[in-house]
């Protein structure tokens, strides 16, 4: 069974699966005392936390209780932890879970998303966009989700030319290399 569960929490779906009771219930935690922004900034601090390559190797070790696990998160975080938060990583160590905080923190934000009517869009482009292209791009992605869209912009040269827009589970690749390749595939065949 312990082989199992390692396999469903190593692939993608599985990490949803395991994260989203716990996604839902912080939601509806924040949600009911007005708290989004809060718990999506610290859902993201504890990802981060969790995530960085020292944590993971301590986190690891065998040897290191559950609450052990909870305290070295918690005092890595910092003085600002509310009692919820305390509470949602003693739990999450408990039931051997403080690795899902990044799946927890991503489906939180989307639960948000979708409780304020908007989604975040992320551009991957071969060079700097304008405003204007930014502002044309948001305007399309409103047009085609119905809703606002926010948009977080990077730049990765390697595309040679045009973009890569992720928006949920919308994705566009525009980009020369993924062109080249679909051209490449179809002179092969």
């Amino acid at each position: 069974m312990a082989d199992t569960d390692t396999q469903h929490a190593n692939a993608p779906e599985g990490d949803a699966a395991l994260a989203r009771p716990y996604a839902r219930a912080v939601f509806e935690l924040a949600n009911g005392k007005g708290r989004l922004r809060a718990w999506s900034d610290r859902l993201a601090l504890m990802a981060a936390v969790v995530s960085n390559d020292t944590m993971k190797t301590l986190l690891s070790n065998p040897r290191l209780s559950a609450n052990e696990a909870a305290a070295l998160v918690i005092r890595t975080c910092g003085d600002d932890i509310s009692d919820d938060t305390v509470n949602l990583l003693n739990m999450l160590a408990e039931n051997g879970r403080l690795g899902q905080l990044p799946m927890i923190a991503a489906l939180f934000n989307r639960f948000r998303d979708d409780a304020e009517g908007t989604v975040e869009a992320e551009v991957i482009s071969a060079m700097p966009l304008s405003e204007a292209q930014k502002t044309a791009i948001a305007k399309a992605l409103k047009q085609r989700l119905g809703r606002d869209v926010q948009l977080n912009c990077s730049v990765n040269e390697d595309l040679v030319g045009g973009a890569v827009i992720r928006a949920g589970d919308l994705v566009i690749d525009g980009s020369a290399v993924e062109h080249l390749r679909q051209l490449s595939s179809a002179l092969v065949h």
